[in-house]
């Protein structure tokens, strides 16, 4: 590639931590939009405080964590499909934007290279 060919700087798609985190990002993203209904935005906040405040009643579904992931999942599955699917998009392609940028190769040029040795003090 030339230096004067205009690229796009890609992100890599890093897997389920990059997925989660992005997930996180469009979930407060749409609980600060005004234009989402409030008592849409009361889904993901009732499934943390799920996670937060221990309550006897009603008692655990399973007594292991998966029932606190689960309704942490479930809580956010369903907020982002209730919000207006408009919105969503919006704030989706915000997030996937790639950065404009120009594609530089490292030089071939070996007069360019320093040779130098390192020893410690």
């Amino acid at each position: 590639m030339s230096e004067d060919q205009d690229s796009k700087v890609i992100r890599d798609k890093g897997g389920i931590f990059t997925d989660l985190g992005q997930r996180i990002k469009l979930i407060l993203r749409l609980i600060a939009d005004p234009r989402v209904n409030i008592f849409l935005k009361l889904i993901p906040i009732a499934a943390f405080i799920y996670l937060i405040i221990p309550a006897p009643i009603p008692p655990d579904l399973i007594p292991t964590p998966i029932d606190d992931a689960l309704i942490l999942w479930l809580g956010a599955y369903l907020f982002v499909e209730l919000c207006p699917q408009e919105i969503v998009n919006e704030h989706m392609r915000q997030l996937n934007m790639e950065i404009p940028g120009k594609w530089r190769d490292a030089p071939d040029n070996e007069d360019d290279v320093i040779d130098a040795e390192w020893k410690e003090a």
